[in-house]
């Protein structure tokens, strides 16, 4: 049986579970795409899908959205507001 995670919300609501190794995977690529670098929702989407494409078995979109916001509520990565469109990066208190 495979390990699975409860992922969390940054605002509180229901999060999901889904395969530890898959969570294990997107966030390295997340936190890959974001290093060094701040992309907007659109731009990591696209560079973790880039990333992902040859060796994701599930829908990348998906998945990005469910553990982005994961690391956000572990605060691992932020989002910053104050721009249009939002950007995010990796936490300045991980």
């Amino acid at each position: 049986m495979n390990d699975r995670i409860k992922t969390q919300h940054p605002q509180g609501k229901q999060g999901v579970n889904i395969e530890k190794s898959k969570h294990e995977q997107v966030k390295a690529a997340i936190l890959g795409a974001l290093q060094g670098k701040e992309l907007t929702h659109t731009d990591l989407t696209n560079e973790v899908s880039e990333l992902l494409k040859d060796s994701f078995d599930g829908s990348i979109g998906w998945y990005t959205e469910t553990v982005k916001l994961d690391l956000e509520a572990h605060h691992l990565i932020e989002r910053d507001t104050s721009l249009s469109p939002a950007r995010y990066r990796i936490s300045s208190v991980a």
